[in-house]
């Protein structure tokens, strides 16, 4: 897919990690026109990803952050997000005063305050933006940006995440971005198990599937799961999209949250013990769709 990038001044920005989501989006910025240095824990991705779009890699998180605007990052998790922006070699520590640090990873409400906090007291800003849209969002550069921070550092990041998204939006103060990505995932975990319970019925009762899907997807039972995995899942394919491991990942952030928070998720907390079951059955790196082999 090829992307038409808005019109938005070159801006010196930094991206640390450079995975499957944090390879393309870092892209995007440098075909969007902006100047890129990228960190990444194994220097040999950074090098691969300088050799396909130029800029440069810096060996710490502190080097890639120096001069840069806005300090772009998607990581594993808590831990991690700490460890690339505090400390001694963190971005922070690289950072000038009223540069904005912009984290797309998956992580808790708690670190995202924390954070916050760090960051004011050194003059600096600090957005938590959870993203939605997987993989294949990164790639084409369509994802959806849930943002948390301060209004003034929200507006001046945005033109330039739209470079690799189709919308970026303020939720409210930090942490509501990565609260309105736990809502995100409770609504998906709930609706891909019920699609795996509704094709396994369909197979058991010898219905044609994928005729079926056709069906059903042009009326209520709709959804971008079932456009866009419901064929896949009939057909047993799991190869792709976003992986069991991390769906757990962000299934236990929000069952923390919850217990802290009061709300009851009981629906998500079941369908979390079922891909323990799919971790069980060596399905770590599965789809998440792949809930469907639990039904045989």
């Amino acid at each position: 897919m090829s992307k038409t990038y808005d019109p938005t001044p070159p801006r010196t920005v930094a991206f640390i990690g450079l995975g499957v989501m944090g390879y393309p989006m870092a892209g995007h910025l440098a075909r969007a026109g902006h100047r890129v240095t990228v960190y990444n824990r194994s220097a040999a991705k950074a090098a691969a990803w300088v050799a396909e779009h130029g800029g440069q890699s810096a060996p710490t998180p502190a080097a890639a952050a120096a001069g840069a605007e806005f300090v772009f990052a998607c990581v594993g998790n808590d831990d991690d997000l700490r460890a690339v922006t505090t400390g001694d070699d963190g971005a922070f520590a690289g950072m000038a005063p009223g540069a904005v640090f912009v984290d797309h990873t998956t992580a808790s409400a708690e670190v995202a305050r924390e954070l916050h906090g760090v960051a004011a007291a050194r003059g600096l800003h600090f957005v938590d933006a959870p993203v939605s849209g997987g993989q294949a969002g990164a790639v084409n550069g369509v994802l959806t940006v849930m943002c948390g921070g301060d209004e003034a550092p929200f507006e001046a990041m945005k033109p330039v995440a739209l470079a690799f998204s189709r919308a970026v939006t303020r939720i409210g103060a930090s942490g509501a971005g990565q609260l309105a990505k736990m809502v995100n995932q409770v609504a998906i975990a709930g609706l891909v198990q019920g699609l795996a319970e509704a094709i396994a019925f369909g197979q058991h009762a010898g219905l044609d599937m994928p005729l079926v899907l056709d069906v059903i997807g042009k009326g209520a039972a709709q959804s971008w799961q079932l456009d866009n995995r419901g064929r896949t899942m009939v057909e047993g394919k799991f190869d792709f999209g976003f992986a069991v491991d991390w769906m757990r990942k962000d299934l236990g952030l929000v069952l923390d949250e919850a217990r802290r928070n009061g709300a009851r998720v009981p629906v998500t907390a079941l369908v979390d013990q079922f891909y323990a079951d799919i971790q069980q059955q060596g399905g770590r790196r599965w789809d998440t769709s792949s809930l469907i082999k639990r039904l045989g």
